[in-house]
């Protein structure tokens, strides 16, 4: 019952966090809005660590893979998505952001020597084919050059966060809890975040209304903290391949809330294109059946 709990709180978070972005989308800088999202979520996690007792400073060689962790999940990915929001659907982000399982696969074989299947390969083929089908219209037949930097920067901002994941499994390896990690890497991800602000003289814009700020608390403290805790207890409890599916179920809460408050309409081949796509996601975490050995004949009489 609890892995249910975990599973259905980890998919429905993860699956609104989306909306919550678009909803920052407008006078308030995309550098300043990231910015917000994880100063708080920061101040949040360690302050919650710390009570608990549970806070550590990880050693000075396991530094820079923190770093990499807080540039690539808690800075240049979000800045990319919070871009992208301004031209495709939310919804559409994510489904996007739902490939990071084939992005995983690609990069797990550069970082770590994996091996890349036949099976990932397909998937990557159905991926690539869903999301032809999904945003062909918009490209190919009306070439909407809006369209095509929304995907990409999604597309770019999907990398990072593989990336980061990349560095989170190394962290891991090395002993440090997810739980730290993710608490100094929203820590390090906020300054260089108020860096990239200073040097490039981003205005600093107080959040504008209930709206934003609304959006804001849900997306550091519950999007943050809380879908990263649920969905780091699940790994734990059912282990990392069972608990991805998570990324599978997400964008259909993601394009659900699109269709409501962002009006995005839906086509045949859009239908098709978001069923091949989340195939895709389905395969690479789909574990192949395991050889049966085969059975002694019964009627034979057995070996002494």
């Amino acid at each position: 019952m609890a892995n249910a709990v975990l599973f259905i709180a980890t998919v429905l978070i993860w699956g609104t966090t989306w909306i919550a972005i678009a909803m920052q989308v407008g006078p308030v800088p995309v550098l300043v809005s990231v910015f917000y999202r994880f100063a708080l979520a920061a101040v949040i996690f360690v302050a919650i660590l710390a009570a608990m007792r549970r806070l550590k400073l990880p050693a000075l060689r396991d530094q820079p893979f923190i770093l990499a962790q807080a540039l690539c999940l808690f800075s240049l990915n979000f800045i990319c998505f919070y871009n992208a929001a301004a031209s495709i659907p939310s919804g559409l982000i994510s489904v996007i952001f739902s490939l990071a399982t084939i992005y995983n696969a690609v990069n797990a074989r550069l970082f770590f020597g994996d091996r890349i299947t036949g099976r990932t390969l397909f998937a990557a083929a159905l991926g690539a084919t869903g999301l032809l089908l999904l945003f062909g219209e918009e490209v190919v037949v009306d070439f909407d050059m809006g369209t095509l930097k929304g995907i990409g920067l999604a597309a770019l901002g999907t990398l990072f966060f593989s990336l980061g994941n990349m560095a989170s499994r190394r962290n891991s390896a090395a002993g440090i809890s997810p739980l730290t990690a993710n608490a100094w890497g929203m820590t390090y991800g906020a300054i260089i975040l108020l860096v990239l602000i200073a040097v490039t003289r981003t205005p600093i814009v107080a959040p504008p209304g209930i709206t934003y700020l609304a959006a804001l608390l849900y997306l550091s403290a519950i999007g943050s903290v809380i879908g990263f805790t649920t969905y780091l207890m699940l790994v734990s409890r059912i282990g990392s391949s069972r608990a991805a599916y998570a990324t599978v179920l997400f964008p259909i809460v993601a394009l659900s809330l699109s269709t409501v408050f962002e009006g995005y309409h839906w086509t045949g081949l859009g239908l098709i294109g978001l069923a091949l796509t989340l195939l895709g996601n389905v395969i690479i975490f789909a574990r192949p059946l395991a050889r049966r050995s085969p059975q002694p004949d019964a009627s034979l009489p057995a070996r002494s």
